[in-house]
């Protein structure tokens, strides 16, 4: 087992590869009184064509992944969340369109529960009148989100930026897409993805790290796997594929959300893209960006106002997002002053006192032991060290925003998503 000493953030990890491919990194906190164990795969929302065990190409509907994540938590024995809840810990899981995780933390019974986490996820138990039951359930939900302004006007806006890369569906897919699936797809999925060599387990707390890696071999299969090959569709084109699109729902009043489609960052610089990414976002957005206090000042802003930055396998894209009663205003000023920006140049001191505030935002994240272990499990996945952020803020040079701001934050690659009031 290696021990990874990062001396600027005072942390120390243990990093280890079993012979069957799973990755597994430990942070240890002696200081801490709760455990936290995150198990996860490479396999997502985009992720709905991949080469099977024959070596052919499968096709699955929208919203497998999601439906597996929820169905994972079924054993032969009964709920595995029950059980787990049962034994004095908190789990739960998600799926996004690149990774579904399985977690809990606690203050008691690490090891058992650790071990019940990692024999629920990798041995899959379905039947088809469960799957038929949770499709009900499943529904609902997408029914739910579907009546959610704010997600309505993402998903919207995903569908008009990209044309052919999968991160336009939807995470839970639609009723319609959730009814195709069976029994047989999900155990098809669990069989591709859930190896072992596409997974990670990250552990975080007062652990002994020997002790994670011994439950790891002992639960987990032993002969060595690989990754999935997946399939994210034909190339995307540059520019968005629409530039508005708009829905009315009962809302107040309008509410956007405006997508600028970027280039996915090359091959292990995807850390160092997403905080160049983060800092135009400040630059832009921020409640210290003259941009945002000008259109704050002119009403076509309020509080709810916000930005993020996000990113895939083959895809990355800016998102601002709020309320406006003229959206399409807000955006003919978002893209004057990138464009502004991109000629006379950002601030140096505006740069400056932006990037020491993202710094010290990432360094207070560690002290959460589930922040931390996402973040490394995600940046695993991509190939990067997380841990790492310290010396690539040091190389991120102002150049570095104005030319993102220059190649992204133009009327070609932008789109905006808005829900008007009904009347």
């Amino acid at each position: 087992m290696d021990k990874l000493e990062y001396t600027a953030l005072n942390q120390t990890v243990h990093r280890c590869v079993l012979p069957n491919g799973l990755s597994i990194y430990v942070d240890v906190r002696p200081e801490y009184g709760k455990q936290f164990a995150f198990f996860a795969t490479r396999y997502g929302g985009m992720d709905l064509r991949f080469r099977g065990e024959d070596g052919e190409w499968l096709d699955t509907p929208a919203g497998v992944a999601h439906f597996l994540e929820h169905k994972t938590f079924d054993t032969e024995d009964g709920s595995a969340l029950q059980r787990m809840a049962a034994n004095g810990t908190d789990p739960n899981a998600f799926t996004s369109s690149a990774i579904t995780g399985y977690y809990f933390d606690g203050v008691r019974g690490f090891e058992e529960n650790l071990r019940m986490l990692l024999s629920f996820v990798s041995v899959p138990w379905f039947t088809p009148a469960s799957v038929d039951k949770e499709q009900g359930i499943i529904g609902q939900e997408i029914r739910m989100c579907e009546d959610d302004p704010n997600d309505e006007a993402y998903y919207r806006l995903l569908e008009a930026m990209y044309v052919n890369h999968p991160v336009r569906n939807r995470v839970a897919g639609t009723v319609e897409s959730i009814s195709r699936i069976t029994a047989d797809t999900l155990y098809q999925c669990h069989q591709a993805f859930y190896r072992p060599g596409n997974m990670v387990l990250c552990a975080a707390g007062n652990i002994d790290p020997h002790r994670v890696v011994d439950i790891a071999r002992e639960v987990l299969p032993a002969e060595h796997s690989t990754a999935t090959a997946a399939d994210h569709g034909q190339p995307e084109p540059k520019w968005v594929g629409e530039k508005l699109t708009r829905k009315t729902m009962p809302v107040s009043i309008p509410l956007f959300t405006l997508g600028f489609k970027g280039s996915p960052a090359a091959k292990g610089e995807g850390l160092r893209q997403r905080l160049v990414a983060e800092l135009v976002c400040d630059v832009l957005f921020s409640t210290s960006a003259p941009l945002y206090n000008r259109l704050y000042e002119q009403g076509l802003l309020n509080s709810s106002f916000g930005s993020f930055y996000s990113s895939g396998p083959d895809c990355a894209f800016i998102v601002a997002e709020g309320e406006s009663r003229n959206p399409e205003q807000v955006r003919r000023e978002v893209l004057a002053e990138a464009s502004r920006l991109g000629r006379e140049g950002i601030a140096p001191e505006l740069w400056e006192r932006l990037k020491k505030a993202a710094y010290g935002t990432m360094v207070r994240h560690l002290n959460s032991m589930e922040d931390t272990c996402i973040e490394l499990a995600e940046a695993h996945f991509n190939g990067e060290d997380y841990l790492s952020f310290p010396q690539i803020f040091q190389s991120i040079e102002l150049a570095d925003g104005e030319t993102l701001l220059r190649e992204w934050c133009v009327e070609e690659r932008t789109a905006l998503s808005v829900i008007d009031p009904e009347d």
